[in-house]
């Protein structure tokens, strides 16, 4: 594919062929202005064009009087044998305590305290102002759904300030119950326009009608954007994880079924200069309990306001038409799209054709309102739309220099631990590798926020102030610091300061995440197979074996390979010459800096191989496992087995094994994980070819 400009013929691949919007610091504004006159201004928020007004009790009687709620009651009544009144009222119990009550005073206030926030702990929060015009745009047109990322928990209250700001209708949004248990603060949330869910649903047929329908309504009234989190919940590693579907399930639900004409999905991308959370992320990581969400704790957490975090870039992307997706993707005749008001309204002469006719519609109209579990093609739809979703967060994130420098900082961490030499870096050598990353990075399209008006020297020194809680600089060398204690414990310490230096590294894993798979696969590739097909195959199981730790969009597997082999020929690090791949000299260096990325990925994967095959003689329960193989890597740490501190990381952990049980290489029976040897031993037998290379 290629596209004309400017009478040039450019190759629709090429990344920098993406056009960024500009941003506009709305902090500024406030540094500069009263924040009681502007939590207390005019608010007069664009709207749904067809919204009919109503209050949040004629919105929760509009749920509760439904069709589908109420033949899920009518259902539970039979299987269960109680009253109908009974179950209706549980019904309502539920309703009333999932629902949100938001208030324009709550939200005013909330504007007032956030400003006083946000200009202390933050130098800039910078939205970009051709999303917000597109944004409201599409408010007015249909309804709206907002996805954004999540790093942290300031992700929704930031949302609302904004929508605030640029006079947007105020969101309702999902959120876990876990905040509704705080005092004060969760009923301040309700009134902000948070409604609150339990973590899982189990089989609880009743309470997931009146949540799905709570949700629906409120989007086919266009009463405010629903909100919530694709990802489902934080990323504590700051890789986007795997989509969640079941609300986006429900949201596409009324179009699919013809009770509205579109809905609109905007992917929502929050990037953090320095997130709030980074040393409690890293520690969950190892296996400390998460502190529960309290009032106290909120107050505890109060000496963060303390300290300096940067800055935040919001992008808001192109809204995605729901309706654009589906078309030659879904048959929406299964819905029984003719709506029953159509059928009803409509006569024809003859009396027998009235009732005919009547029946028909009623048919379809209690028809229409069961629940169906999603068939194939639609789960399958609504799975490649939400991949496409979270990639469209991805590269829409705004990488800072620390991302690049982080990436740098434990490569060479690593490879000095390999090496047994000082783990120290010249600030001048990190800061050369630092403006050869940041170039590669712009040639692959990385939206990359580096200033301009400083020398990089400057750029580099800033960013590692910013960070200084994580590196050290003496003498014009920089390291990851380190404290005289116990084997044990200055592991774990280490452990905290890399998982949270691996955390921003990850955040640019999306840019270089396919051309290094392919790296990587030319890596272990021996000396006599240098042709296409033969990296392609090892491209495609690597590819294959990932898909549980990064996004990689189903059936797509062609095109990453297609275009990891653009970007290298185009970056001048591969020549391809008659389906042979040929590394050009300047290649090595970057190829030796891709596989370097995914090495931790890979030697995670391969000790949790080794300790199914060694040390999981018995069969280990899901919750057994990550404790179990946790002090199986320490062993190793210590004894020097093992080099990569990362694959401490229960999130590498977790996925290695979902990724194992795919594969078949691991088998759960009665609730049991247990190895499947002869699959085990093919992936084990490739990281170890992948380790020896």
């Amino acid at each position: 594919l290629s596209v004309v400009e400017n009478n040039r013929l450019l190759n629709a691949k090429d990344p920098m062929l993406k056009k960024r919007d500009d941003f506009e610091d709305i902090l500024e504004e406030r540094r500069n202005s009263s924040d009681l006159r502007y939590a207390l201004r005019c608010y007069i928020p664009v709207l749904y064009k067809e919204l009919t007004p109503c209050k949040a009790s004629e919105l929760k009687s509009m749920v509760l009087q439904s069709d589908q709620l109420r033949y899920v009651i009518n259902q539970v009544c039979k299987e269960t044998g109680m009253a109908a009144d009974e179950v209706q009222a549980e019904a309502a119990a539920i309703l009333e305590e999932m629902a949100h009550r938001l208030q324009l005073s709550t939200i005013r206030f909330f504007a007032f305290t956030l400003s006083k926030v946000f200009k202390t702990l933050f130098r800039s929060i910078c939205v970009n102002e051709e999303g917000i015009q597109r944004l409201q745009q599409a408010i007015h047109e249909h309804p709206v759904v907002l996805l954004p990322s999540h790093r942290s928990y300031m992700d929704f209250l930031l949302m609302s300030y904004i929508l605030y700001t640029y006079d947007l209708a105020l969101p309702v949004i999902a959120a876990g119950m876990d905040f509704m248990a705080m005092k004060f603060v969760g009923e301040m949330l309700r009134m902000s326009g948070a409604f609150f869910i339990r973590r899982s649903f189990g089989g609880d047929k009743l309470y997931w009608a009146v949540f799905s329908e709570y949700v629906k309504t409120m989007l086919k009234n266009g009463f405010a954007p629903v909100e919530f989190f694709l990802e489902g919940t934080r990323s504590r590693t700051c890789k986007s994880l795997t989509p969640k579907l079941g609300l986006l399930n429900i949201v596409m639900d009324p179009f699919l079924k013809g009770e509205v004409f579109d809905v609109s999905l905007v992917p929502v991308s929050i990037s953090y200069e320095r997130i709030l959370e980074e040393a409690l992320y890293a520690r969950e990581l190892l296996g400390v309990p998460k502190p529960k969400e309290s009032t106290s704790g909120l107050f505890k957490a109060r000496k963060v306001l303390s300290e300096d975090y940067g800055s935040i870039h919001v992008y808001f992307g192109q809204p995605v038409s729901v309706r654009s997706l589906a078309q030659n993707r879904v048959d929406r005749c299964q819905f029984n799209l003719i709506p029953s008001h159509f059928l009803f309204t409509h006569t024809v002469v003859t009396g027998t054709a009235v009732t005919s006719l009547s029946w028909t519609g009623f048919a379809l109209s209690i028809s229409r309102h069961i629940p169906r579990k999603p068939g194939e093609d639609i789960h399958s739809f609504v799975n490649d739309s939400a991949y496409r979703l979270v990639r469209a967060q991805e590269e829409n994130m705004v990488l800072k220099p620390w991302v690049l420098l982080a990436s740098l900082l434990l490569q060479n961490h690593h490879q000095m631990q390999v090496a047994e030499q000082k783990q120290e870096m010249a600030l001048d050598e990190l800061t050369e590798q630092a403006v050869w990353l940041r170039d590669l990075s712009r040639q692959y399209g990385a939206f990359l926020h580096w200033p301009d008006h400083v020398s990089p020297s400057e750029a580099v020194s800033s960013s590692l102030s910013l960070h200084r809680g994580l590196v050290r600089i003496s003498e014009g060398r920089v390291q990851l610091p380190c404290s005289t204690v116990t084997p044990e414990e200055e592991l774990l310490n280490q452990a905290v300061i890399i998982l949270s230096c691996a955390s921003y590294r990850n955040q640019a894993l999306h840019i270089f995440l396919r051309p290094a798979l392919l790296a990587s696969a030319i890596h272990t590739a021996s000396s006599s197979n240098k042709r296409k097909t033969d990296f392609y195959n090892s491209f495609s199981f690597l590819r294959n074996m990932f898909s549980n730790e990064f996004i990689l969009c189903p059936g797509a597997t062609v095109q990453d390979f297609e275009e990891a082999c653009y970007l290298l020929v185009k970056t001048g690090a591969l020549q391809i010459n008659q389906q042979e791949f040929v590394v050009t000299e300047r290649g090595h260096r970057t190829l030796g800096f891709l596989t370097r990325m995914l090495d931790p990925f890979l030697q995670g994967y391969q000790v949790v191989c080794r300790f199914l095959c060694e040390d999981a003689t018995e069969g280990l329960t899901e919750k057994q496992f990550v404790p179990a193989v946790r002090k199986f890597i320490i062993r190793h740490i210590l004894t020097g087995r093992l080099r990569y501190t990362e694959v401490l990381s229960s999130d590498l952990q977790k996925n290695s094994l979902a990724a194992l049980l795919r594969l078949g290489a691991v088998q759960k029976l009665k609730g049991y994980v247990g190895v499947c040897h002869p699959c085990t031993s093919v992936c084990f037998d490739w990281l170890r070819q992948k380790q020896a290379s």
